[in-house]
């Protein structure tokens, strides 16, 4: 990319959102999953409340303080048509109250064209709730979730993530593996959700959701959609819809210029997730298309089976290659300027989530789900040398879009058992000291079921999970 060797991102630029701490997930188009102020959960006492609703509980989102949505499908592989739904939350009574986590009100059945998969929602600059699941993106009132417009999409498969641009577009994707074709990108106009020009479709399948930052450079601002592809990074330009530049007319237009490799095709590692975006780089782990997920993304309708699948949707099944986990860091600046680390060395790593990287600390934490572990890696962002070093190990086994706190230097994240001596398996909540590895904290959820859901950060010191059949919040006082 000409002329763009500067990336200063704006802090907390969120045009399209409304002005909450938690509009969308991971907290801003960033995906750096960052929360305001400090947990000190070693200051405090931990409580959790949490509710067993029999749902994919996918994420929460906030629009005004204290006032939460959650967001998720019905996990039907099988049998009756599937559907996705949102619910409103009321967190105004401080702490780990249980009656929080029940409903004021929930959203019709909303159609997903016959797809199961995690969608998305966000909290709209308009004020409005919009959510993608399957096929369908529909914009729900914020007061009584009832449907004030509807669309299906124009690629029939599973969609999985979904942005607001500082526009207030809306910018969704589909979900394609290896050998499925290329990637459909739709942006769509917020308030009737009518097509912005003709979807762009990428040269490859992209299986992680979409990332998004606004720049200054060279006194101009300039905003960039990054989407991971199947082996390259790809990064889009925004511009106005119709013009010369914008691939269909949608306004998005390929950064020739910038395409990290990351991956050779058929070789020992898997899929990237999401990226995250921190520092002057793009952060990402690779081996996330395990078996689990190659068995939903192929069957068609996505995610649905004639008879029930059962533990061939287990996360926890061998990683189908023989490769260990790697975390790899690729330049803003100069797509040939990539780095990549192996912070456990085990073969057959896998992951349901993307890494986190904080600025604050100049570190990166990555994970192996499959065979467990959880590493600091120490990642300078200058100097005579950018190596990544692995600074500590810890003994757990994450899962989850885990939630940092710059301030007070902690990370949240699950840790996944699978119960000893025939008792029950539990998912709970650890809070690590991010410099260091040391285990402040944890919380048990009463989950017994994990899925590389979203973590997301209330008010009060207190932290929202969601996963499958269960939700729950901790809070420390």
């Amino acid at each position: 990319m000409t002329g763009l060797d500067r990336f200063e991102g704006r802090p907390g630029a969120r045009d399209g959102y409304w002005p909450s701490a938690w509009p969308t997930e991971c907290g801003g188009n960033r995906r750096q999953k960052a929360a305001r102020g400090r947990l000190d959960a070693a200051t405090g006492m931990a409580s959790v409340a949490g509710r067993r609703n029999g749902r994919w509980n996918v994420m929460f989102v906030e629009r005004e303080p204290d006032q939460w949505y959650l967001g998720g499908t019905m996990p039907a592989f099988s049998g009756p048509e599937p559907y996705g739904w949102v619910e409103r939350l009321d967190l105004s009574g401080g702490g780990a109250d249980p009656e929080c986590l029940e409903p004021l009100v929930r959203s019709p059945q909303l159609p997903c064209g016959g797809h199961v998969w995690c969608g998305s929602i966000l909290v709209h600059a308009n004020g409005a709730v919009y959510s993608v699941n399957g096929s369908y993106l529909h914009k729900l009132d914020p007061v009584d979730l009832t449907v004030l417009a509807e669309r299906r999409l124009p690629v029939n498969r599973s969609h999985n993530g979904m942005l607001a641009l500082s526009d207030g577009t809306i910018v969704t994707k589909d979900l394609r593996l290896e050998g499925q074709g290329g990637t459909t990108l739709t942006r769509l106009e917020p308030e009737s959700l009518e097509l912005v020009g003709e979807p762009l479709v990428l040269p490859e399948g992209s299986m992680g959701r979409i990332a998004a930052d606004v720049v200054d450079v060279d006194g101009s601002t300039v905003e960039l959609v990054y989407v991971p592809g199947t082996e390259h990074l790809w990064r889009l330009f925004v511009g106005a819809p119709g013009g010369s530049h914008g691939t269909g007319g949608c306004g998005l237009e390929i950064d020739a210029g910038w395409r990290p490799r990351y991956r050779a095709g058929g070789g020992p590692q898997g899929l990237a997730w999401d990226s995250c975006l921190s520092d002057g780089d793009c952060w990402i782990m690779d081996c996330g298309d395990i078996e689990s997920v190659r068995a939903i993304h192929t069957a068609e309708p996505n995610g649905r089976f004639d008879e029930p699948p059962g533990s061939a949707l287990s996360w926890r099944r061998r990683a189908p290659w023989s490769g260990a986990q790697r975390l790899l860091r690729c330049s803003l600046a100069d797509g040939d300027d990539t780095a990549e680390i192996e912070p456990f060395g085990t073969p057959g790593g896998g992951i349901i989530a993307p890494p986190v990287h904080v600025p604050e600390l100049q570190m990166a934490i990555a994970w192996d789900s499959v065979n467990g572990g959880l590493a600091g890696v120490e990642a300078p962002a200058d100097g005579p040398s950018r190596d990544m070093r692995v600074a500590w190990h810890l003994d757990v086994r994450p899962s989850m879009q885990p939630v940092v706190y710059p301030g007070s230097g902690e990370l949240v994240i699950n840790d996944f058992t699978p119960g000893a001596d025939g008792g029950p398996p539990s998912d709970d909540l650890v809070v690590v000291d991010m410099a260091t590895g040391t285990l402040i904290d944890r919380v048990r959820t009463g989950s017994r079921v994990a899925n590389g859901m979203f973590l997301s950060a209330a008010s009060n010191r207190r932290v929202l999970y969601a996963s499958t059949t269960a939700i729950a919040i901790a809070a420390w006082s």
